[in-house]
């Protein structure tokens, strides 16, 4: 499971990049690398689940985000929510987004103000996981699947 709550992140990506300027995105390494792990492990059996608390309006890179999902994550064989932020007002969140796998390790992104990854934490402490879990379960059973959820406009 894999909880994203940031607006913007990697806005030097070359695909976002050529999206903004109405270019072909060009295919990489990194993302047919994902691709591929995820249907490899979809395939095993495994569930893998994505949300994401959206500001709306949404930004550019959360629209570009929502452009390339169906494709890229759903084809691949994640399952995809989005949830709007004001709707995670009450949910209680650890402070950064993360992965959880197996539901005993966790792994947190850090970002900088520029929305840059500066580094990762991993955990297996129960009590973190646990709040991880809980957190994602919330947000999931609140969010919009992906094919019903259209970004507002500006």
């Amino acid at each position: 499971m894999h909880l994203e709550m940031h607006d913007q992140h990697l806005v030097t990506d070359p695909r976002y990049l050529a999206w903004k300027e109405g270019r072909p995105q060009p295919e990489t390494p990194g993302g047919r690398a994902f691709r591929e792990t995820v249907s490899e492990a979809v395939a095993r059996g495994v569930t893998i689940r994505r949300a994401r608390i959206v500001s709306e309006p949404v930004s550019d890179y959360v629209r570009w985000e929502h452009s390339l999902t169906a494709d890229h994550n759903i084809a691949a064989g994640e399952l995809v929510r989005w949830l709007p932020r004001a709707f995670a007002s009450a949910l209680p969140l650890p402070g950064n987004p993360f992965w959880v796998f197996d539901r005993r390790l966790v792994r947190f992104s850090l970002f900088g103000g520029d929305g840059q990854v500066v580094g990762h934490q991993f955990t297996e402490d129960r009590a973190v996981v646990d709040l991880c879990v809980a957190a994602f379960e919330a947000v999931w059973d609140l969010a919009i699947d992906h094919e019903d959820y259209s970004p507002p406009a500006a």
